[in-house]
């Protein structure tokens, strides 16, 4: 148990300090962690996972919060959307797809051209840039956030490494897109874990997250997160696309390989 949580710990820091600047809260990079090294079993990972986010959650929005970069209406439209798809998806999760590879698959086939349109985009600025950066209409939005709550959901992940992608691939500037998918990421996980906790009364199965090891993955989250917001208005827009188009380069990569093994 020791070694497991200051590994946790650990794990937790590094990766939000370095997905933190693009919006990207982590989970899902902690997934193969959780799941190969500290060895959590499947059912219970996609809450542990939730739990992460609502600990480590508020380091990066404070810090945010200070640098006034929460004052855009892109959350509040966002996580509208994202609420009842997350509750969707923990129902899911639990009672309809205990191993749900398919959406991997439809993950993997989404994340991996777009994170390698974002780098083509990061290193060759003038190519395929709209002439103008808008943000999607209303309806596009909530389906987006909708669909992208229901796959936060069943996964675990909050949602903000996928939306991140898909706003920063509509030209949206890293500044704004960044808090919102965080803002997003940590409302979708409180509502997920609770859902969780109220459908395990009416499962068999086994759905309660590890408590001690989400903590304490959240721990080292909330002071990377911290520390990574704090770094992100001094990183350059193109290094921020092109850091966020390599995390979604190798979370399709990772779908891919895990939906078709």
């Amino acid at each position: 148990m020791d070694w497991t949580v200051g590994a946790g710990l650990a794990a937790g820091l590094l990766i939000a300090l370095v997905t933190a600047p693009v919006g990207v809260s982590g989970a899902v990079f902690l997934l193969p962690v959780q799941l190969s090294v500290l060895g959590v079993p499947n059912p219970a990972i996609t809450p542990t996972n939730l739990l992460f986010n609502v600990v480590a959650g508020p380091g990066a929005l404070w810090r945010y919060r200070r640098d006034g970069a929460l004052r855009s209406g892109l959350a509040r439209r966002l996580v509208a959307g994202t609420l009842p798809g997350v509750v969707a998806g923990a129902a899911l999760r639990v009672f309809v797809l205990p191993g749900p590879g398919v959406f991997r698959v439809l993950i993997a086939v989404l994340m991996l051209p777009l994170g390698l349109w974002l780098c083509v985009r990061a290193l060759a600025p003038g190519l395929g840039r709209p002439a103008e950066a808008r943000e999607p209409s209303p309806g596009a939005l909530t389906a987006l956030a909708l669909s992208v709550g229901v796959i936060g959901g069943i996964y675990g992940i909050g949602g903000g490494s996928l939306l991140g992608p898909v706003l920063a691939a509509r030209g949206l500037p890293m500044v704004l897109v960044a808090p919102a998918a965080l803002v997003t990421t940590f409302a979708t996980s409180i509502v997920g874990a609770v859902a969780f906790a109220l459908l395990s009364l009416a499962s068999t199965g086994d759905v309660a997250p590890d408590w001690w090891l989400g903590s304490a993955c959240g721990v080292g989250g909330l002071v990377g997160g911290y520390l990574g917001a704090r770094l992100q208005p001094r990183l350059p827009d193109r290094a921020l696309r092109l850091l966020l188009g390599t995390l979604a380069t190798a979370l399709g990569a990772l779908y891919a390989v895990q939906g078709l093994g």
